[in-house]
């Protein structure tokens, strides 16, 4: 039997024991509130509600012993865990102890003892499910084995997906069996194009001012360089009074645009990597934020760092009202990002960042909002000032006294974050790691710092000096 007849027979497995559920439970569930974990709530909501359950959910930042113990003294029989929980099976078996619970995640397994917990994951079967398929993906599948109609909600899996960056100019193989059931469904358009951020939503000259990932000498960063390159292209930046978008653009514009920025980008190393795969929600209104499914994760990243996580599945499940306060969110999150980045540049020199060999380590206190600091380190670490540090990693205070660790990689070297996050918070106690070989984190007591920074020094520059050699 191969890995992926091995994961489907986990999902029928997992089918069948959430059948047996009584119906006249109240399913407790539980996921994480960035993009893959909110497309992976939604996902779930729609099975519970086809299927006449009743529910609860919470969206949480950290899985960890005080969380369950706190599930675990509330008045539920059945739990189900989406996007999180693979990290911390010993203390759910522990503390959950008798009670029916599903966990359905892709994240690295702490143990492969999980005793009565039905564990779908496709760690179990030799997938790598930080690249192949994400929460929301895992969550999808066990649906569709549920109920078929279920398929209908493969573009939100998809947009999970991209959220928790597994899009690489296409999808490994469990990702791309539910991009093409979205296609067959007409959910999703997918489209060659100038890979840049906002091609829905900005002005275009902001999209190309905004535009880190992929890089544009002169362009990036700086607002009158937009213009200018686009008058230099001969491209004019506004129809009358209005700003001009990238979906307003003609052909002959668009190939204007597309070769200018490869022919800045030649001294890159990948210059034509501003071209690649658009995934278009064809449901979704035109030059709306929910439009391209790379700006509905972000929406989604939105709703959950700034605690409005309901307003993320609502509009995943299309609820017109709720989608509007979830948009209407987009600002508030912007702002906490300029906060985070306007911080970071007012402080760079300071105490509170330490440049090492190849390496930075960002501690941001209580300055910035402990659900913001990873989209800090994702921000920096696409980043052409960052090129000589191979690991960014970030810290800010939560209000329970524990400190958001981030850590994110400049490049795709061949090495993973999150061992390397346990090897820094190794032997410091009350501690929890998690996230995957491309982004992971961890979190700590604040009084901790000191001492998880002296062992981050260590971990971090040797890793960075392994990354030269190699």
């Amino acid at each position: 039997m191969d890995s992926y007849e091995q994961f489907n027979g986990q999902l029928k497995l997992a089918a069948e024991a959430f059948r047996q559920i009584d119906k006249k439970e109240v399913i407790r569930l539980v996921s994480h509130l960035d993009a893959d974990g909110i497309s992976a709530a939604s996902i779930m909501i729609k099975l519970l509600n086809n299927d006449n359950r009743k529910y609860s959910v919470s969206i949480v930042q950290q899985l960890n012993k005080a969380v369950i113990s706190q599930l675990a003294s509330e008045p539920y029989n059945c739990f189900i865990f989406t996007d999180i929980g693979s990290g911390v099976i010993s203390d759910i078996k522990e503390l959950l102890n008798g009670k029916s619970v599903f966990v359905l995640d892709h994240h690295s397994i702490e143990t492969d003892d999980f005793g009565n917990v039905v564990l779908v994951n496709p760690h179990l079967c030799g997938i790598d499910g930080g690249n192949e398929i994400s929460g929301a993906g895992v969550v999808f599948k066990f649906a569709c084995t549920v109920d078929k109609s279920m398929e209908d909600l493969a573009h939100i899996a998809i947009i999970g997906a991209i959220g928790d960056l597994q899009e690489n100019n296409g999808f490994l193989r469990l990702n791309k069996e539910i991009l093409d059931i979205a296609v067959k469904n007409g959910k999703v358009q997918v489209k060659k194009g100038l890979r840049i951020f906002g091609t829905q939503t900005k002005p275009l000259h902001k999209a190309l001012e905004y535009c880190t990932d992929p890089y544009i000498p002169g362009v990036s960063g700086s607002e009158s360089g937009a213009i200018q390159f686009l008058y230099h292209l001969g491209i004019e930046p506004k129809n009358g009074n209005e700003w001009k978008k990238a979906v307003h653009l003609g052909e002959d514009e668009m190939r204007k645009l597309v070769t200018g920025i490869i022919m800045k980008r030649l001294n890159e190393a990948n210059p034509d990597d501003v071209l690649g795969n658009i995934y278009i929600l064809t449901n979704e209104q035109e030059e709306s934020p929910t439009r391209d499914a790379k700006e509905f994760a972000t929406l989604l990243n939105a709703c959950g760092r700034l605690g409005r996580a309901s307003f993320g599945i609502g509009a995943c499940l299309g609820d017109k009202k709720i989608k509007q306060q979830a948009i209407r969110s987009l600002s508030d999150y912007k702002k906490e990002i300029v906060n985070a980045l306007n911080w970071y540049n007012d402080n760079k020199f300071s105490d509170d960042v330490f440049w090492g060999n190849g390496f930075v380590i960002i501690n941001a206190k209580s300055n910035v909002m402990s659900t913001m600091i990873g989209t800090l380190a994702s921000i920096l670490s696409k980043s052409n000032l960052m090129a000589n540090n191979a690991f960014i990693l970030s810290m800010a205070q939560s209000l329970d006294g524990n400190t958001k660790i981030s850590l994110r990689t400049t490049n795709s070297g061949n090495f993973d974050l999150r061992k390397i996050i346990e090897e820094a918070i190794d032997g410091i106690g009350n501690s929890e790691s998690g996230g995957h070989q491309n982004a992971a984190g961890a979190v700590i007591p604040t009084e901790k710092e000191m001492e998880f920074v002296e062992a981050a020094k260590e971990v971090l520059g040797r890793s960075a000096m392994e990354e030269k050699i190699n």
